[in-house]
């Protein structure tokens, strides 16, 4: 009698446990990581968008190694000009150490995606990443590859700039037209990584003493054209949309 009642027990405890997995499955959902290097790694610096120094930027090629890529849903809403940890009551990491190329990878959105994977239903309101060097491809020992011409005054020299620099970006929610991150049960959402370009090469539009340009390095620096290696620590090229992102340089 012992043993019936144990094997009916046993038998109620598997019923259990597939019905918590399967309600587990029907809780999660898509969530899509995805690159942006905007209008200005598409379709480069062009009038009245040029460098801050009035040169004309057109990429073939921007390529970013990354690794630890991690959404967050965080509690409370992570501070990026206070730092440190991500307090997350859950998160979902894409594995790997995907290479992104902010140009040729682009869809017609000018969006990159760099990979999806299925996540708990909820609100992914904070994203981690690190910039790292690639190990193989045509940016291999470098961090961040910039391949491109540049041109002014009927002058076009071609340039390779290259960093050996790796850093660790923690940013809170996603900032712009459309609130990202929100995955419902059996849905799809994305969450973004963002690269801000002129940060690095400035603004034309903007007076030289905007402190957006006193931090760009512009492009009179390597305008003999060729392999230029760039700094770019202190430049915080990564963003959530427009939300800033701490960064631990490494």
């Amino acid at each position: 009698m012992f043993l019936r009642k144990s094997c009916v027990a046993a038998a109620c405890g598997a019923m259990l446990l597939l019905s918590s997995v399967a309600s587990a499955q029907t809780a999660a959902g898509t969530l899509q990581f995805q690159a942006n290097g905007e209008e200005l790694a598409v379709k480069g610096f062009k009038a009245p968008k040029l460098t801050k120094d009035g040169w004309t930027l057109k990429f073939s090629n921007i390529y970013i190694g990354l690794a630890n890529i991690v959404a967050h849903q965080s509690a409370p809403a992570y501070n990026a000009e206070k730092g440190g940890d991500i307090a997350a009551k859950g998160k979902v990491d894409l594995p790997g150490r995907p290479v992104v190329d902010l140009v040729k990878g682009a869809g017609k959105d000018g969006l990159v995606r760099v990979g999806q994977v299925k996540a708990p239903a909820g609100h992914y309101n904070a994203i981690s990443w690190k910039v790292v060097k690639a190990e193989t491809g045509p940016s291999a020992g470098y961090a961040t590859v910039f391949v491109g011409k540049a041109t002014k005054g009927g002058k076009t020299v071609d340039f390779q700039l290259v960093s050996n620099e790796e850093a660790t970006y923690r940013c809170g929610e996603y900032v712009g037209d459309e609130r990202k991150g929100f995955l419902k049960a059996g849905g799809k959402s994305n969450i973004e990584m963002t690269f801000h370009l002129d940060h690095l090469f400035g603004n034309a539009e903007l007076g030289a003493g905007d402190a957006l340009n006193k931090g760009a390095i512009g492009v009179e620096a390597f305008v003999n054209g060729g392999k230029h290696t760039i700094a770019l620590q202190g430049r915080h090229l990564g963003h959530a949309g427009e939300g800033h992102c701490n960064v631990q340089w490494h």
